[in-house]
């Protein structure tokens, strides 16, 4: 129940962390004209191509307490993430983010422009116009984006191991969980149980992506 607990901690604020990160950098792909926009579609990309501990070894290297990132966050803010649930939620993130950003990518293309144009000849600013018609029409793709990203952060553990350890109570999710006890004797009980569980969120997430895509495509054949 502790590694269940942590992990929906651990998803929750991971999600909750990049979902603003991920509607700008899903505006940039979808709208952007800048140089380079091909190089950012890959960086976001990457953590779906490269091995998930390549993904943690890089966050540990960049956010250990000797790393670059690590070291200023600590000795600035006292912020750790190194071998910290916060640890884990931060590459939790890293490995949901491609899926979160595509997701709302396709809503964005998938809206007509037309409907943006009209409110901003009635005066409405680019921001308000986004928040009042824009966002609206992509909630589906955001909502679809974010339960892919709670998923894929449930199931995360090549990743967050690597850059977080398994630490009981700590930083051991669900995943690391489910490792540890098939490394000790008469823990296959224990791994089944957990993965029973692991398969009914994966499940229902899934379910709840299709059906969020669903809304999407009535929405864009109603219009």
């Amino acid at each position: 129940m502790t590694a269940i607990r942590l992990s929906l901690l651990v998803s929750t604020v991971a999600v909750a962390a990049s979902l603003p990160f991920g509607i700008l950098v899903a505006l940039a792909l979808s709208r952007g004209r800048f140089f380079g926009k091909s190089i950012l579609n890959g960086i976001v990309h990457l953590p779906l191509i490269l091995p998930p501990v390549v993904t943690g070894f890089l966050l540990l290297i960049l956010f250990g307490r000797k790393g670059p990132i690590g070291a200023f966050l600590d000795q600035y803010f006292g912020i750790v993430f190194s071998f910290r649930w916060t640890g884990a939620a931060l590459a939790c993130a890293v490995m949901g983010f491609p899926l979160l950003v595509r997701s709302i990518r396709l809503s964005l293309d998938a809206v007509d422009r037309k409907l943006e144009d009209a409110a901003g000849t009635l005066g409405a600013n680019p921001a308000w116009v986004f928040l009042t018609v824009t966002l609206p029409l992509i909630l589906p793709g955001v909502i679809a984006g974010m339960i892919l990203s709670f998923a894929k952060s449930m199931g995360e553990f090549g990743a967050t191991i690597t850059f977080v350890s398994n630490i009981p109570g700590e930083t051991q999710t669900l995943s690391a969980a489910i490792y540890t006890f098939t490394q000790v004797p008469g823990g296959d009980l224990g791994a089944m149980r957990l993965t029973i569980v692991a398969i009914a969120i994966s499940m229902a997430a899934l379910l709840a992506s299709e059906f969020m895509a669903h809304l999407i495509g009535k929405r864009v054949n109603f219009e």
